[in-house]
């Protein structure tokens, strides 16, 4: 090319949760058989759409409107209704001026990072949801800046960690929360949140706070939407139909904005995001117009206790499973439905292997490991879905040191979750003695 066209930023584009179908349908084509636990998609994992809300939707695919442009920000009664239930909690008032949807949090996200200033960077937890710590790296051109969570206490966050880092890199405008957590399934009691709003009011700091799975909390904990505990600090509340409804493929998120009119700046930047939106015109208008009747239903509430009731037990059964395979670090999923498994240090090398019983899957297996700067854990994974046929996700895709898998909960039938979770206690246990 005469010049250089590639965005600063754009090596920092990865997404091993689907890059990893890639192999696995690879393998599929040589006659693996594969359990696809990479992804959070309900539907993909057989989750059945109630009548009731496929009724919904029916009645509105009948009317003229749900065909139409909707205004730039989202449809105006939808917006209503989702004020009123932040508002209804009474700690923080919007108005329907302070929502805005997008196409999916993905599209959500991208606009996020994409209109901050380059050298304006926002600290994510380590490991993270990788859509936000690529956008925000590629965003700066960048590393992600990152604070740790701990595998030794819940995977809550490390506040001194996250205090120290804030402190000696002046570029850092803003704190990234994830709760409930993907890909830990950490919840974070509200203490935990106030200390962290309380760090960004200290070094004058708006937050983003991914909250797409906050209606999936189970185990006997607890925790608080942004809005409850923000007080005046700026701030974005990410929010989604995708994964409570769950409707993925609606491609409809929305962010709730608080605070805008404490700091001009931050109002200016608001701005810009929604200066970007009318160059798009709007987001998708039949599942923004489906979202007050899917809501208010009186049997949303039912059908989604029963969703969380299931999560709930397979939590459960999986650190059951897996609590006494040597090696590994196991915390308990108590939110979202994804559990991270952490090798302990020292444990993974690289000459480990699992049987593989094809010829041509062993090689090309051995072929992709023998590829320069193979993580250790993206080593096993390979090795898993060769020989198991369970496909997770490396845990050092997640922008973290720590080694390990990511693996969803989302399997329905509970005798196949025993068998890949007995599967999966078993090849680690044989990987790290081979």
């Amino acid at each position: 090319m005469r010049n250089n066209i590639v965005h600063i930023g754009a090596g920092e584009l990865v997404y091993e949760i689907r890059a990893i179908v890639e192999i696995a349908d690879k393998l599929k084509e040589m006659g693996i058989k594969t359990n696809m636990e990479n992804i959070g998609d309900p539907i993909a994992k057989g989750e059945k759409i109630p009548q009731w809300m496929k009724k919904v939707v029916t009645e509105l695919v009948m009317q003229d409107c749900s065909y139409g442009y909707s205004p730039t920000r989202g449809v105006l009664e939808t917006r209503k209704f989702l004020a009123e239930q932040t508002n209804r909690r009474g700690k923080i008032q919007i108005t329907t001026d302070d929502i805005m949807f997008f196409n999916g949090l993905g599209d959500a996200i991208q606009k996020v990072y994409g209109f901050l200033r380059r050298e304006a960077r926002v600290i994510g937890p380590s490991p993270t949801y990788s859509t936000h710590s690529s956008a925000e790296a590629a965003h700066a051109g960048a590393r992600p800046i990152s604070y740790r969570l701990d595998p030794d206490n819940h995977w809550y966050p490390d506040l001194d960690d996250l205090r120290l880092s804030i402190k000696y890199n002046p570029s850092i405008s803003g704190i990234l929360i994830i709760n409930p957590d993907n890909p830990t399934g950490a919840v974070y009691p509200e203490r935990i949140l106030q200390e962290m709003v309380a760090i960004a009011r200290e070094y004058d700091l708006f937050i983003i706070c991914d909250e797409v799975y906050h209606n999936i909390v189970y185990n006997g904990t607890s925790t608080k939407p942004l809005s409850d505990v923000i007080g005046e600090v700026p701030g974005l509340a990410l929010k989604g139909i995708s994964k409570d409804v769950p409707w993925p493929g609606a491609r409809c998120g929305w962010v709730e904005v608080y605070n805008a009119d404490k700091d001009a700046v931050f109002k200016q930047y608001v701005k810009s995001i929604l200066d970007a939106k009318m160059v798009e015109v709007c987001a998708t208008t039949l599942p923004q117009k489906a979202i007050p009747k899917l809501l208010s239903h009186p049997q949303y509430p039912v059908y989604l206790r029963e969703r969380i009731s299931r999560y709930e037990k397979f939590s459960n059964i999986a650190v059951e499973l897996l609590q006494e395979v040597p090696g590994i670090k196991v915390n308990r999923t108590n939110g979202a439905f994804y559990m991270s498994v952490v090798f302990k240090n020292g444990v993974l090398c690289d000459h480990q292997t699992l049987p593989v019983e094809l010829p041509e899957v062993r090689e090309l297996v051995e072929k992709l490991v023998a590829e320069p700067g193979v993580a250790l854990d993206k080593r096993f994974v390979y090795f898993l879905l060769a020989s198991t046929g369970i496909c997770v996700v490396p845990l050092s895709s997640f922008c973290t040191v720590e080694r390990g898998i990511r693996i969803t909960l989302l399997e329905r039938e509970e005798k196949e979750f025993r068998r890949i979770f007995e599967t999966l206690g078993r090849s680690i246990t044989a990987y790290l003695n081979s």
